[in-house]
């Protein structure tokens, strides 16, 4: 995947949410941490849809996970529509993913540069440039 220099990188998972920025190439990045924004899941009705009864008795369903999801992107879309971010990859596991998408503004969605639908969020930071590269 093509990643452009001082893109940033969002990677999430149900719990964390973890900022980055490509210092690297566009074909080789070398990823920085920028840090961990302080967001408040707030919105709970995030993830209304996967519950279905088949969710509900083996318990694959967190409104945790994905309420933490939803309050990552309106931190986004906060970011993206004060120009503090101009391109933008999600690296996210595919729930959250998911209900993240539900939420993207336009903008946001406009600036995006890709997705990766995989859980890298405990990984070092060479595994996450490779990952990047291989997509």
């Amino acid at each position: 995947m093509k990643l452009p220099n001082n893109a940033h990188v969002a990677l999430l998972d149900g719990e964390r949410f973890l900022m980055l920025r490509n210092t690297g190439t566009l074909f080789e990045p070398k990823l920085e941490a920028l840090g961990e924004p302080d967001i408040e899941a707030t919105n709970f009705s995030a993830g209304v849809r996967h519950q279905d009864d088949a969710g509900q008795r083996n318990g694959s369903t967190d409104l945790n996970e994905l309420a933490h999801g939803a309050a990552a992107v309106e931190w986004l879309n906060a970011q993206v529509l004060s120009n503090e971010i101009d391109a933008l990859l999600v690296i996210a596991d595919p729930k959250t993913l998911g209900e993240m998408r539900r939420h993207y503004h336009k903008e946001l969605d406009a600036r995006l540069v890709g997705e990766i639908a995989k859980d890298l969020s405990g990984e070092p930071l060479p595994a996450i440039e490779a990952a990047i590269e291989s997509a």
